[in-house]
Parts: structure tokens; C-alpha cells; sequence
């Protein structure tokens, strides 16, 4: 494959999770907005609990959206998949920007916007592994790490695009705008960019298809055989589920509820760290590439993570600004290096022939049950507990759980199998 082709296919496997990513950290960044709009009649606490709710529930079905797109992958071939994905993103994302909120359509309002995020879940839930495993399938030797971590970018320059644009209405529009009418511009600009995403993946992404397609039913085949190794991978998700959202979601809410922070001044933290992640995630990948793989910087930064939460956490519950950028930059390079290698690492745990179906399991059971729900989790122990650091011992007990059992993967994949 000559260098054109191959860019052609980076660019179209990593759209889908630029929009995704997007998607999801517009929504997390105007959750309050969201919640006035949907909950007019409950008061602030409970506005930013519901809005966060309806978030979590998105994430309850991503495990059979990528159910669903790993079958697609594995019996009938990549690019039907990554064209199925892209398409059942666009028209929720569009229809999340018009929606009328409680004013217009009174209980029905947050009734469908919960309806709406679900079929966003399903098309998420299979967009990230599938493309970011596509990505990966073409990685030429020596280079899978790398590969892992272009793919990463895709989703962190889809967070990064939603907190500069949040970040930026926040600059350009009134309180009472951004409350009315604002919040929903960022949506409708999602929109665009899938179909853009659409038109990129039907030219471009059938030019290497994989070889090695199940000739049965992937999800049987997988729970039979592969159910072990299913779990496993849960685990070693469960790090970068919470991490993820607590770093670079619900971070924002914290900021500002816990701290004081003006509201632009915490999106444009939170742009800035995001900024930092994408040469973090490059060199982790890199690195990974000379050391012998993904496990031994993952476990490190793991482990870097257990130790490292707290400390971190107080510095971002400070009062000038220089240190909360420090801790927020700080999480970013253990969390993002774990997120540019995970791709990698799961492609190389996992049988060819049902790969996309055991890794949509493998990452999104922990991301439905654990990533979703995190920024509700940590925003009701805050509240319900008031020790405002609680989202560092929820980060603790996710590195804890991760590096367990990713050290058991390590014999197995120096030997070279699952």
C-alpha cells in the first residue's frame, strides 16, 4: 500500500471518532445548559444530575451497538461497518441540536432527547473499536503503536474540537444565549462533519479490507470460546473508562461547582490540556514501539495513577490557576498514554476472526457500566459525601483494577497468543 492510500485511511478510520468524541464532550461540557433547557423545574444540582443521567443511559447500549457493528465487521467486512456507524451517528447528532426543550414539548422533551442519546450509544458503541481496530489491522510491522496512537488522536482531537468550541461560545455569547439557543450550535456542526465522514469512508476505506472473516456467528463464537479473554480485556478497560471522563468530562463540572471557576476559564483549561494529549498519546506510542509493546508503559502509567491521584487532585483544588493547568496536564499524560495504547494492545490480544466483535465487548461493557456513569457517580459522591476529593479515589480503584489484570496478559502476549 503506497503512503497516499494509506493517509486516505487514517483520515477515514479516525473521522468517526473525531465526530464521536465530539459528540460526547460537547454534550458533558453543556450539561448544565442541557439541563435547563430539558429540567426547567428542578434546581441546579439536580438540572446537571439529570442531564448527566440521560448521558449515562447513551452509554448503557453501547455494549450492543458494538455488538451489533462487530458483527457487521467480522462476517461481512470492515467497511460496511465503519459505513453503517458513521451513518447512524449523523441523524441523532442533528436532531440533538433542533430538539425543543421542556418550554415546548413539556415531559416528552427529555423523553426523546434520552431516546436520541441511546441511538447515539449504539452507534458509538461500535464506531471506536472498530475503526480504531481497522486502523491498527493496517499498521505496518514495528509500527502498531504508533498506528494505536493516530488512532487515539482522532478521538482526542474530537474532544479537543468540543471543548475549543465550548470554550469559544462561552467567549462570543451571553449567559442567556448560550442558555437559549447557544448550546445547540455545536450540535448541528457535528452534523456536517458526519456527513463529511460518510462521503470519506465510501471512497476511501474498502481499498484494505481485512482478510481472516468469521465464517459463523461472531458473538457465539466469541462467548464460547473467548469469554475469558473478554473479560480480561473489561479490566484492563476499566482505568481508561473512569480516567477518560473523569480527566476530561467531568472535570469541567468540578472546576466550576467545587473550585468557583469561571465557566470559560475551565473549558479553556480543559482545550489547553487536550492540546498537550495529542503529542503525549504520539510519544507513548512511539515508545511503546522500542520497549517491546504497550503493556510496559501502560502498567506505568497505571501505576504512576494509583500513587499520583490525590497529590494531583489537590493541586487542581487550588485558587490560582498555574496549578490546576499542572494537574490537569499531569492526569492528561497518564490517561492519554493509556489511551493511545489501548488499541494496539487489544488488537494484538485478540483472534483475528472475531477480533472487532471480542473487543466491542471487551471495551464497551466497562465504558457502558463504568464510563457512562462516572461523571454521575463523581458529581453525587461530591455532593452526597462533600469531600470534594472523590473523583481521585474513584481514578485509584480504576488504575488498581486495570493493572491487575493487564499483568496477567503479559506472559501470554510475549509468547505471542490471546
Amino acid at each position: 500500500m503506497d503512503r497516499r492510500a494509506r493517509l486516505r485511511i487514517i483520515v477515514a478510520g479516525s473521522i468517526g471518532n473525531l465526530l464521536e468524541w465530539y459528540d460526547f464532550a460537547i454534550y458533558g461540557y453543556f450539561a448544565a445548559q442541557i439541563g435547563r433547557a430539558f429540567f426547567p423545574q428542578a434546581d441546579a444540582v439536580a438540572q446537571v444530575l439529570a442531564a448527566f443521567g440521560i448521558f449515562a443511559v447513551g452509554y448503557v447500549v453501547r455494549p450492543l451497538g458494538g455488538v451489533l457493528i462487530g458483527h457487521i465487521g467480522d462476517r461481512y467486512g470492515r467497511q460496511r461497518a465503519l459505513v453503517f456507524s458513521i451513518t447512524a451517528m449523523a441523524a441523532p447528532t442533528l436532531l440533538v441540536g433542533v430538539l425543543p426543550g421542556f418550554q415546548t414539548l413539556g415531559e416528552a422533551a427529555p423523553v426523546l432527547l434520552t431516546l436520541l442519546r441511546m441511538i447515539q450509544g449504539l452507534s458509538v458503541g461500535g464506531e471506536w473499536t472498530t475503526s480504531f481496530t481497522y486502523l491498527v489491522e493496517q499498521a505496518p510491522p514495528g509500527r502498531r503503536g504508533l498506528l494505536s496512537a493516530i488512532a487515539s488522536c482522532g478521538g482526542m482531537l474530537g474532544v479537543l474540537a468540543g471543548s475549543a468550541t465550548g470554550a469559544a461560545l462561552a467567549v462570543l455569547l451571553s449567559p442567556e444565549a448560550l442558555d437559549s439557543w447557544g448550546w445547540r450550535l455545536p450540535f448541528l456542526f457535528g452534523f456536517v462533519v458526519a456527513i463529511a465522514g460518510y462521503l470519506l469512508r465510501r471512497k476511501s476505506i474498502g481499498v484494505a479490507e481485512t482478510a481472516g472473516m468469521s465464517t459463523g456467528l461472531p458473538l457465539a463464537e466469541t462467548l464460547r470460546h473467548h469469554l475469558r479473554l473478554v473479560v480480561r480485556l473489561a479490566g484492563v478497560t476499566t482505568f481508561l473508562a473512569v480516567g477518560f471522563y473523569l480527566v476530561f468530562l467531568y472535570i469541567v463540572s468540578w472546576l466550576q461547582s467545587v473550585d468557583g471557576v469561571d465557566p470559560a476559564c475551565a473549558l479553556t483549561i480543559n482545550t489547553a490540556s487536550m492540546a498537550a494529549m495529542i503529542p503525549i498519546a504520539l510519544t507513548a506510542g512511539w515508545l511503546s514501539d522500542r520497549v517491546g509493546g504497550c503493556a510496559p508503559v501502560m502498567l506505568a502509567a497505571m501505576a504512576a495513577a494509583f500513587v499520583s491521584s490525590v497529590p494531583l487532585f489537590l493541586l487542581l483544588h487550588h485558587a490560582a490557576t498555574l496549578p490546576i493547568v499542572v494537574g490537569q496536564v499531569a492526569l492528561v499524560i497518564l490517561v492519554g498514554s493509556v489511551s493511545a495504547l489501548t488499541p494496539a494492545f487489544m488488537v494484538e490480544a485478540t483472534p483475528p476472526s472475531v477480533r472487532w466483535t471480542a473487543i466491542a465487548l471487551g471495551y464497551n461493557i466497562p465504558n457502558g457500566l463504568l464510563g457512562g456513569m462516572t461523571p454521575l457517580a463523581a458529581a453525587w459522591l461530591v455532593e452526597r459525601t462533600a469531600i470534594d476529593l472523590s473523583p481521585a479515589f474513584m481514578l485509584m480503584a480504576a488504575a488498581a483494577i486495570s493493572f491487575a489484570t493487564l499483568w496477567t496478559f503479559r506472559r501470554s502476549l510475549a509468547q505471542g497468543s490471546p
